[in-house]
């Protein structure tokens, strides 16, 4: 088994400060939540690293299938509490491929085995929420 550590540093004020990997990534709160809106709000990070985790298995089989995309984002909408503690109750991800020609079967397999085998970010969250998503494959 693998130990994950980084160490998050305070800055001053609602500032918190992380080095992870050689990246330094700041968060904070939003100058209508008493901060400087210095850096991201940490449950949007949450959602960045399900897409970056999906996003990459996904790119990596596409590439392997040999196929060329002109375009592929991944859009997140997650449901958050009205009540304390606030936490995401639903997330859906939404894949958006463009390209010319593009193999729907092959790009909702590579999809679907990220969904369902191999991102270990959205394991988690699915462990603990309904998590859902849709492929929509678009003509250039």
């Amino acid at each position: 088994m693998t130990t994950h550590s980084i160490k998050t540093v305070w800055k001053e004020n609602n500032t918190f400060s992380t080095d992870i990997d050689g990246h330094n990534v700041v968060i904070d709160l939003g100058e209508d939540q008493g901060g400087q809106n210095n850096g991201p709000r940490p449950k949007k990070l949450m959602l960045l690293a399900a897409a970056g985790c999906t996003g990459l298995d996904v790119v990596e089989m596409i590439r392997k299938m040999r196929i060329e995309l002109s375009h592929f984002y991944i859009k997140i909408d997650a449901e958050v509490s009205d009540e304390h503690p606030k936490k995401y109750e639903s997330m859906k991800l939404i894949y958006e491929f463009k390209g010319d020609d593009l193999p729907e079967k092959k790009i909702e397999r590579a999809v679907k085995l990220s969904f369902e085998n191999y991102c270990g970010v959205l394991a988690v969250y699915k462990s603990c929420l309904p998590v859902s998503y849709e492929v929509r494959i678009n003509k250039d």
